[in-house]
């Protein structure tokens, strides 16, 4: 993990930021005279836990946005180099090019094969260009479906983790059918005969998300978001600017606690204190307890009752009230 002052803060993390310079002083301080003032770091090292755990106890929807987007937040990569092992990366759709936006290929998790796809955003500035910031084109969705089918052949698991702002909604996107891969890659998962796990480590916004978001269990970490649209995006459509995007963000419920009361997501998943930029190994440590549990939940059901589940758990989503025709008379 990066150290400060390397590390980047949040707005409401600037208290812990503070903490941080008061310890460089104390080094500074500490190196000049050559006194021991390791009991006045160790205190302030103590206190930029408690400070961590305050804040995360009180964060408002729109924050737990702003953590989900954190620049030092772990992305698929990191995860998958944390969790699995033996992983080999596999390419392109075979129809149009390779998306950098969407990474899979198999891997072993506990010494069993699985397939893994996600989203990759980028650690700087030129990768996150060259990754587009996470948001594939119809081929990545395509490669992640042929990547999918690839696993079902060979009886192996899917994991899928889902961080991403949106589907890319260019012009050239939307001519090679956007919409259409989305939609076929929902169809598809649903009737895959293999275990899928679903995992939410970022941002899960809407079709972006759903084109690798239908499994057999959803999990979602604690600090993420998944909603049909960007509290930025709901602001400037039904307020005519960004200004409302708490607002937005508080309306859409769109946190992890939402989602699983909404029985949306299966599970929530803990995540170090603070948010898990603090701590990439306790952060992936937690996750693959959780994927690995989920999978032995799903591992013994037989193909067909997989797809029953899913099409019953999908089909049941959502609020709606039936009225009879004396009503509408």
């Amino acid at each position: 993990m990066p150290q400060y002052p390397n590390r980047q803060f949040l707005d409401f993390e600037q208290p812990i930021k503070t903490l941080y310079e008061e310890i460089e002083k104390l080094k500074n301080t500490a190196e000049k005279s050559k006194i021991d003032m390791s009991d006045s770091i160790r205190k302030l090292e103590d206190a930029i836990v408690d400070k961590r755990r305050e804040i995360t106890e009180h964060l408002t929807p729109w924050q737990r946005v702003q953590l989900s987007r954190h620049p030092d937040r772990p992305y698929t990569f990191k995860y998958i180099e944390k969790i699995f092992t033996n992983f080999i990366e596999l390419h392109g759709d075979r129809n149009v090019k390779d998306d950098k936006a969407m990474v899979g290929g198999f891997a072993q998790l506990n010494g069993e094969t699985v397939m893994v796809i996600g989203q990759q955003k980028g650690i700087n500035t030129k990768m996150r260009q060259q990754r587009n910031f996470g948001m594939a084109n119809p081929e990545g969705y395509r490669k992640a479906l042929r990547l999918m089918k690839l696993a079902e052949k060979f009886d192996k698991p899917v994991i899928c983790m889902v961080d991403t702002p949106g589907a890319y909604p260019g012009l050239e996107a939307e001519e090679r059918g956007q919409g259409e891969a989305i939609a076929r890659n929902i169809y598809e998962m649903i009737r895959l005969k293999v275990p899928v796990v679903i995992v939410i480590i970022g941002e899960g916004a809407s079709g972006g998300a759903l084109g690798i978001g239908v499994g057999d269990k959803t999990l979602m970490m604690e600090n993420t978001w998944y909603t049909v649209i960007s509290p930025e995006s709901c602001s400037s459509i039904l307020w005519r600017s960004w200004d409302k995007k708490e607002v937005a963000a508080e309306q859409l419920k769109l946190t992890a606690t939402d989602m699983k009361g909404f029985g949306l997501v299966d599970e929530i998943i803990p995540e170090p204190i603070g948010g898990a930029h603090w701590d990439y190994n306790e952060a992936a440590t937690i996750l693959k307890k959780y994927i690995t549990t989920a999978l032995q939940e799903i591992k013994p059901l037989g193909a067909a009752e997989r797809i029953n589940n899913r099409i019953e758990k999908f089909g049941k989503m959502g609020f709606w009230q039936e009225v009879s025709v004396e009503q509408t008379a």
